[in-house]
């Protein structure tokens, strides 16, 4: 077939951005598009960084599907521009790379500097509609699809000043069913107030009516205050360390050490969360252990025999980090990560200077952080050959030393594996027989694993049922884990449909998130979605998760038919076609990755529902109790 210039296709305007979402926004899950609304929101928000606005709303429409952002900011531009000859607001939301950002004349510090944010928005949106009170005068405008619907409307006098966006993401991209969580929304608002003391951010469900007021003059340290509080372990001690920095980059610092096993850094650059860390959490982490390690060795604190580790030394940190640069580098358009280099060097020195002098200032405290410090070290010693003995077994090349049960596929090229923890030896066997060979690894488990939030790290280390899912995967755990090693590209928790495969599923989750939290930031982990239900419509074969998609496909045949409903009471009872049908065909499964978008949120509810105080879950039962609806239970 020959090959020529009319083969290649251009793609013009925002075509780009609806032909490939996920260069864009990552995705085009739940993540992808609360994604959008982030975007809108960090423009007003960087209304407020700049000093031009001190009020945000927004406002979820009443079916969730649509939000509107409102500012009191001074309104995009609506002149027209001279090059273009259409208005600046048309423009913007329009073109990609076409904003106020780039040449640092309009925002000082600003959370992102491509222009690409509001009309990536325009573009993966049904219908937006943007008003803009500037001038004394009210303008509007509409668009479909990215494209402007009509000219820019002039409307009635008003001393009003701002921006509103309304704007509904495309069901045709992100599916008939997607829709905002308002509790994730209402978690990312509140987050914004804390970082921006003065700004004030209303929060509207139209769907329940309930309207929320952030405001936190305390900033980052009222924040952290939360932080601490909400998750449940005491302080080693009493007052917090913070840090404000007024020189370039201005960056704020809180923290503070617990009585807690693990390490929790919230960052954020510009205002907006930064998951994956970055140039700016790199250089507080350095600096607060090079000043740890300096005063422990001018001081002569540190134990013969005990070697202190980077790890040791932030176990049990609650940390803030928020950082405001001028020309911020992320990675990728979803700017999960800052990447200025210079950056890392100058909050390291800082940091470390300061932190230096504050233990010198506070001998109470820095002797309870250097205690807490010692402790950790002489904890991770002692099960350091538990972990060792793991780290042994783990797959490190190809085949080498994985569990006998494991039924590996023959691919050994990651992007393409997958492997699947099965409920129970009877399902691994349907699955082994339903699978691609090729690219699908089945590893069955028996029972019910242990719950990694209340065991000890040497009894987790030591369950064969996850010594064996660490071997398989051949990444290592602990400071053993590295990634380039991972055997699967997706791993899939496949469990009952039932309260019990729930319980181990909720198991595996908790394993994962509390020692492999890295495969879960990456999208590794999924859960697989078997049905509940079989219905039979005449010849038709419909499947049900659950009872409300049973009571809809139900409703929907035709009133004449013969209906026909089997449930199965587990994974064991569909016969390997099924399995293969419903489950592990990557064509027709159904399945949902696993992400983190609320860390504080998920911590908490991790920490009271599988913790080991059962006040905690208490509490929830009794919260939760008057919402529950009597259920059939299996007895």
């Amino acid at each position: 077939m020959a090959y020529t210039a009319k083969d290649i296709d251009v793609l013009e305007g925002l075509e780009p951005v609806r032909k490939r979402p996920a260069m864009y926004i990552g995705g085009t899950d739940a993540h992808g598009y609360h994604h959008l609304l982030w975007e809108i929101v960090d423009n007003s928000v960087d209304e407020a960084i700049n000093g031009h606005a001190s009020r945000i709303e927004v406002a979820l429409d009443p079916d969730h599907r649509g939000a509107t952002v409102t500012d009191n900011g001074r309104g995009i531009p609506v002149d027209t521009h001279p090059k273009f000859k259409k208005s600046a607001l048309e423009l913007i939301l329009t073109t990609l790379h076409a904003g106020g950002k780039f040449e640092g004349k309009s925002y000082q510090v600003a959370g992102g500097l491509h222009g690409v944010g509001s009309s990536v928005v325009n573009a993966l949106s049904s219908d937006m509609t943007a008003t803009v009170w500037r001038g004394g005068k009210t303008y509007s405008q509409s668009y479909q699809r990215g494209k402007a619907k009509g000219k820019l409307k002039s409307g009635r006098k008003t001393s009003k000043r701002g921006t509103s966006i309304h704007f509904r993401p495309d069901s045709e991209i992100f599916g008939k069913r997607a829709a905002f969580d308002s509790s994730r929304v209402a978690e990312r608002l509140e987050a914004k107030t804390y970082l921006h003391r003065g700004l004030k951010i209303v929060f509207i469900d139209q769907k329940t009516g309930d309207k929320q007021e952030f405001e936190h003059p305390g900033g980052i340290v009222d924040f952290l205050d939360k932080l601490v509080t909400e998750r449940g372990k005491p302080p080693v001690h009493k007052d917090p360390f913070t840090l404000e920095y007024e020189d370039d980059p201005r960056f704020e610092v809180a923290l503070h050490w617990t009585e807690s096993t693990d390490e929790v850094i919230r960052s954020y650059a510009n205002g907006i969360p930064t998951g994956s860390g970055g140039t700016h959490e790199n250089g507080f982490k350095q600096g607060l252990s090079k000043a740890i390690r300096s005063h422990m060795e001018t001081q002569k604190l540190t134990p013969k025999g005990v070697k202190i580790s980077a790890d040791d030394i932030r176990e049990g940190l609650v940390a803030i980090v928020s950082a405001y640069v001028g020309e911020p580098q992320f990675q990728g358009q979803t700017k999960d990560r800052l990447n200025n280099p210079e950056v890392t060097a100058q909050i390291e020195t800082a940091v470390r200077t300061a932190f230096e002098q504050w233990l010198l200032n506070n001998k109470t405290s820095a002797e309870s952080i250097i205690a807490r410090v010692i402790i950790s070290a002489r904890a991770r010693a002692a099960s350091r050959a538990a972990s060792q003995q793991v780290s042994r077994k783990t797959a490190v090349s190809h085949r080498l030393n994985l569990p006998g049960k494991l039924a590996d596929c023959s691919s050994t090229n990651p992007n393409d594996s997958e492997l699947f923890l099965v409920e129970g030896d009877s399902a691994g066997g349907n699955a082994k027989q339903g699978r691609d060979r090729k690219t699908q690894a089945i590893l069955p488990l028996r029972g019910k694993v242990l719950n990694a939030e209340r065991a000890s790290q040497a009894q987790i280390l030591g369950n064969r049922e996850l010594q064996d899912i660490v071997s398989a995967l051949g990444c290592g755990i602990g400071k053993d884990f590295d990634i380039s090693k991972l055997r699967y590209g997706r791993v899939f928790l496949l469990m009952d449909a039932d309260s019990d495969g729930h319980h181990i599923a909720t198991l595996l989750l908790t394993f994962f998130y509390r020692l492999l939290p890295q495969l879960i930031k990456s999208g590794h982990i999924y859960l697989a979605q078997p049905p509940l239900y079989r219905i039979d419509i005449g010849k038709e074969v419909h499947w049900a998760l659950d009872d409300t998609e049973r009571d809809r496909i139900i409703a929907e045949a035709p009133k004449n038919a013969k209906v026909e409903i089997s449930r199965f009471k587990g994974l064991g009872e569909m016969t390997a076609e099924e399995l293969k049908e419903t489950t592990l065909d990557k064509t027709r499964r159904r399945a949902l990755r696993v992400t983190v978008e609320g860390e504080l949120e998920a911590d908490r509810v991790f920490s009271d529902l599988m913790g080991k105080d059962p006040a905690a879950r208490f509490s929830f039962i009794m919260e939760q109790a008057p919402r529950a609806e009597a259920v059939e239970l299996d007895v």
